[in-house]
C-alpha cells in the first residue's frame, strides 16, 4: 500500500513538472496576441498588428473620434491614428507593455489590463506619457486569440 502511494505521489509530481499549467499556458497565448498588437505598431508593421483583431472589433481612443467599431475597425484606426500623429509632428512612437495587472479567461473569452509607457517625439522633442492603461477584451478563435475590443486610458 506505501508503495503505491509512493507511486502515485511521484507520478502527480512528475506529471505536474512535465505538463504545464493550462492556466498559464492560456495566459501566455492571450497575452502574445496584445503584444503581437502592439508590437506590430512598434515596429510599423501594421499588417501584423491589424491580424491580432478579430475581424469586428471596438476600440475606444484618446484622439477623435474616439471610438471605431465593426468589420475593419483596427485597420481604419491605424489609418486614423497616422493622420493624427502627423498633424501634431508626432514620431517615433513606441509602446512598452509593464506587467499584466489581470489576465482573466473565462471559456473562449479574455479580459486583460495593462500598464503602458508611451515614447514618442513631438517636432523632434521627446515626449514620455507614462501610467496610461491598455484594458484589452479577447475571443478564442481556431486561428488562436483575437482582440475583440480595447481601450486606451491615460491619467
Amino acid at each position: 500500500m506505501k508503495m503505491m502511494t509512493l507511486k502515485c505521489l511521484l507520478l502527480v509530481t512528475l506529471t505536474a513538472l512535465v505538463v504545464p499549467s493550462a492556466g498559464a499556458t492560456e495566459q501566455d497565448n492571450v497575452m502574445r496576441a496584445v503584444r503581437q498588437w502592439v508590437e506590430g505598431l512598434n515596429r510599423g508593421d501594421t499588417k501584423s498588428a491589424i491580424a491580432a483583431c478579430a475581424n469586428e472589433t471596438s476600440i475606444v481612443d484618446e484622439f477623435p473620434p474616439h471610438e471605431w467599431h465593426g468589420e475593419g475597425a483596427c485597420a481604419r484606426w491605424v489609418s486614423e491614428l497616422d493622420v493624427y500623429n502627423r498633424g501634431l509632428g508626432l514620431t517615433d512612437s513606441h509602446v512598452t507593455l509593464g506587467k499584466p495587472r489581470r489576465v482573466d479567461i473565462t471559456g473562449d473569452r479574455a479580459y486583460v489590463v495593462v500598464p503602458t509607457e508611451f515614447n514618442f517625439k513631438e517636432h523632434g522633442k521627446p515626449g514620455k506619457e507614462a501610467g496610461a492603461l491598455f484594458t484589452v477584451s479577447l475571443k478564442s478563435s481556431p486561428d488562436g486569440w483575437r482582440i475583440t475590443g480595447w481601450a486606451w486610458s491615460r491619467p
